[in-house]
């Protein structure tokens, strides 16, 4: 293999450089090339002293001992392609729309988006607009049709500018939608006449599919001119009737304007709620009650509401007695009401202390949790280090592994998941220091279970242990976790076995020992 294949496969994990049919160089033997063209060079490097500027996982970013030069590939690619722009607007939140009615805003954007600049002319006579980033939003006040353009420009490019367009047409001939719905006697029938209160524009009027029906029943819809429409519900229920204006002579199509019915020969007040909630209790309240069309709602606090679905903010904790009347004159019984229970409960305040304060060094730090009965505890130590526990009296204990000052909180969870949170800042005193325990019992008695660094202020180690004929059986470069006593699913005879340890503390100290720990079953 040639020394650029070689590089080659070492940096990128292949065989040679990417390329079709043979292989193919472009000097004769020390470069390759891929498809796209991009070159590898193969050269001498760092042949004098000094470190050769490399990318990051080199292999050797610096010259070895007693070596003259260093092998390394340059990867030269050239760029001969331009800047590419795409205009695109956006009216109301649709993308792609071009047409709209005065006063309008319109977002436009570069859908390609690699440019350093964009130019923008809104085609109206107002100045052009030079952004960096390549969306702007303008808005047109009168009608008439406008060409927008977008330059997209890199001057670092060969070809530095990129030039698209794409037209607005702005009308005045909108319509406002409006409907109205009656129901239709006796009140034991579902049947309802719809009219049609559009406005009307006397140079453009409306034909015979102008407008489309959609009663939210599945039934087919209907197209219609402003001529009122009679339709028959197959069952009680709620139902969502459409007015969709539906012709693209006015600026505004396609426009929808619903009514929300509730279908029914007789008013039933109903409603859902999750309770219980925690004080203070934001409790969001859906009306599902069978026909109705005015509400009464009285919260039990004092608060009322007429809304159809409101939200009533519970701050004491409490029972509460919400009621609602719904009133529907189009049924047989007009009136109906309901009264449901909200139990509002306190939240589980939390509240800890802690012990040694002030702190002492290399001393763990004692928490003590004061908070009210809860269902779980979420304690967060500062340092990424977190514990859950299920009794309030578990003595929390935490060893801090370099000096500092750390926010400690604790979080109480109740029955229902409404949690209270208190945070404090602690003080750390830690003595950099390292060291390994001699022997340990891996019994899964919560003691003395793993091989261990007891280390304070490490920055980075590697801990190893190798079993009496060398085998390394353990890895670790993490304080907090150690060796287990298995090696490959296996757990391994009670002996004797070696270790060696590397670590690098806060205070710059280079740490390396070797010794003896004993497995203990």
């Amino acid at each position: 293999k040639d020394a650029v294949s070689q590089l080659y496969g070492t940096f990128f994990g292949q065989q040679d450089p990417p390329t079709t049919g043979t292989p193919d160089h472009v000097d004769g033997g020390t470069s390759r090339f891929d498809p796209q063209g991009v070159i590898y060079q193969g050269i001498c490097a760092n042949c004098s002293p000094g470190q050769f500027p490399t990318t990051p996982g080199v292999i050797a970013p610096s010259k070895p001992s007693g070596a003259i030069c260093n092998l390394a590939v340059v990867k030269i690619a050239f760029d001969l392609s331009g800047v590419a722009g795409g205009i695109k607007s956006s009216i109301d939140g649709v993308d792609g729309d071009t047409s709209a009615c005065a006063p309008t805003q319109v977002v436009f954007r570069d859908t390609i988006a690699i440019a350093q600049s964009y130019q923008w002319d809104f085609g109206d006579g107002t100045p052009e607009v030079t952004t960096t980033v390549p969306n702007v939003a303008h808005a047109y006040n009168t009608a008439g049709i406008y060409r927008a353009r977008l330059i997209a420009v890199d001057l670092s490019r060969c070809f530095p500018r990129d030039t698209s367009f794409v037209s607005i047409r702005v009308r005045t001939d909108r319509v406002t939608v409006n409907a109205l719905a009656n129901k239709l006697d006796p009140c034991q029938s579902n049947t309802y006449r719809f009219d049609n209160l559009s406005t009307l524009i006397p140079s453009k009027p409306y034909n015979d599919s102008s407008f489309t029906w959609i009663f939210g029943d599945n039934s087919a819809p209907v197209k219609a001119n402003r001529t009122s429409v009679t339709h028959q519900f197959p069952a009680p229920g709620t139902y969502t009737v459409q007015l969709v204006l539906t012709d693209t002579n006015y600026c505004n199509a396609p426009d929808t304007f619903s009514i929300v019915l509730r279908v029914s020969p007789q008013v039933i007040a109903n409603f859902n709620v999750a309770s219980p909630g925690c004080a203070p209790y934001s409790a969001q309240f859906t009306n599902t009650s069978a026909g109705g069309q005015t509400f009464l709602w009285n919260f039990g606090n004092g608060q009322t509401s007429t809304a159809i679905n409101p939200v009533n903010v519970f701050l004491n904790p409490g029972i509460y007695q919400v009621k609602l009347i719904a009133n529907d004159p189009t049924t047989c019984n007009l009136i109906d009401s309901i009264t449901k229970t909200v139990e509002v409960l306190s939240k589980p305040a939390a509240l800890f202390s802690f012990s040694p304060n002030p702190s002492e060094e290399n001393i763990p730090t004692i928490f003590s949790n004061l908070s009210q009965p809860a269902e779980r505890y979420k304690w967060t130590f500062g340092d990424g280090d977190s514990l859950i526990t299920i009794r309030r009296d578990t003595l929390v204990r935490h060893q801090y592994r370099q000096s500092g000052t750390f926010r400690v909180c604790l979080i109480t969870f109740n029955n229902i998941g409404c949690n209270d949170t208190l945070c404090i800042p602690v003080n750390a005193a830690v003595d950099p220091l390292v060291d390994v325990v001699t022997a340990f019992s891996p019994n899964n008695d919560g003691v003395n279970d793993r091989a261990v660094v007891i280390g304070f202020g490490v920055v980075r180690m590697t801990f190893r242990i190798f079993n009496r004929w060398g085998q390394m059986v353990f890895e670790g470069n993490d304080v907090q976790n150690g060796w287990d006593g298995m090696y490959q699913g296996k757990p391994q005879p009670m002996e004797v076995y070696g270790y060696t340890l590397e670590a690098e503390l806060l205070s710059g100290a280079l740490i390396r020992k070797a010794g003896s720990i004993s497995l203990i079953r």
